[in-house]
């Protein structure tokens, strides 16, 4: 079932079309990415699901009936990208506080609290000042006071955002923690790779509207381009149309070749073993979602920003 369901929304500023007639469904317990360039929509997209912005056409659904900001707003989570501590405040206290707006008694917000940051190795923290964290520091705090009150919705913008490999592992196992444990995750973020490592699902969107929807799965199966990768010593000369391949290129000490139209790959393995090829692999080659955005958007901006930020 849905823990959350937009239908047709639209919001426009001006002239401009923030988001346009944008529908998605998102299951619960899913990791879902909203994926998409620097003015795509997704901020608006987010503001609009949390409350911050209201549609201007389009319904948004939340656990099954029509969503109110007033009422839903405390089973959402939600860590902008523009992060929102006090910076002299003491971290405890604030964590506390912010612990207590989402509806926590004070003795219930200081257990969890004391839990979460004995998991992040936070303890000596306490009566530090925001001001005195470093970026990734800051970061592994935003995380905490956002997930606390145990949200059914967590929506992360940019997450891993000045973290380094180690914490950035730490946040990433425990979304999955949270997803596992019943909790709907939404991650917006630029960085291809990391959606195709965490993501189920995901949508991407441009100048407002969606150009993509689906699993991570079935969004590279349908991009696929029939590309496969053959670790072999050498492969048979002379290559012709008779062949069920044709050589494109080399990637990491193999054979990049793709399958022509009317063949599969059993016909490529056979046909090698036939002219007595020894392989040592043989593996298909999925397009990333990189490759694939920059493939939809082909020429634009966008592309471009793309290909600057995930090389």
């Amino acid at each position: 079932m849905p823990l959350l369901e937009l239908h047709n929304l639209k919001k426009y500023f001006a002239t401009q079309k923030a988001v346009d007639d944008i529908s998605l469904s998102i299951e619960k317990g899913s990791i879902f990415g909203l994926l998409g360039p620097n003015g795509a929509g997704k901020t608006t997209l987010i503001r609009m699901i949390t409350g911050i912005f209201y549609p201007d056409e389009g319904q948004i659904v939340f656990d099954g009936k029509k969503f109110d900001p007033i009422k839903d707003v405390g089973q959402i989570g939600y860590m902008p990208e523009e992060r929102g501590l006090y910076k002299k405040m003491k971290i405890g206290e604030q964590t506390l506080y912010l612990a207590q707006l989402k509806g926590l008694s004070r003795s219930d917000a200081t257990k969890k609290i004391k839990e979460w940051f004995i998991r992040f190795e936070m303890e000596s923290w306490w009566n530090k000042k925001v001001e005195d964290l470093s970026k990734g520091m800051s970061q592994k705090l935003q995380f905490v006071t956002t997930v606390l009150h145990e949200p059914k919705l967590i929506i992360l913008d940019e997450p891993f955002s000045g973290l380094d490999p180690v914490n950035s592992n730490l946040i990433k196992e425990e979304i999955y923690r949270l997803a596992q444990q019943g909790a709907t995750v939404i991650f917006s973020t630029h960085r291809m790779e990391q959606v195709e490592e965490i993501c189920n699902n995901i949508v991407l969107v441009n100048k407002g509207k969606k150009i993509l929807d689906g699993t991570v799965k079935a969004v590279k199966q349908d991009f696929k381009e029939n590309l496969f990768s053959i670790g072999a010593n050498q492969l048979p000369e002379g290559l012709n149309g008779q062949a069920p391949f044709e050589i494109v290129g080399s990637r990491n000490q193999a054979f990049v070749v793709r399958i022509r139209e009317g063949n599969r790959p059993n016909d490529v393995l056979q046909y090698l073993l036939q002219q007595g090829t020894e392989i040592h692999s043989f593996n298909e080659i999925l397009p990333s979602l990189n490759d694939i955005f920059i493939k939809l958007v082909e020429g634009t901006p966008a592309a471009r920003q793309f290909q600057t930020i995930n090389s």
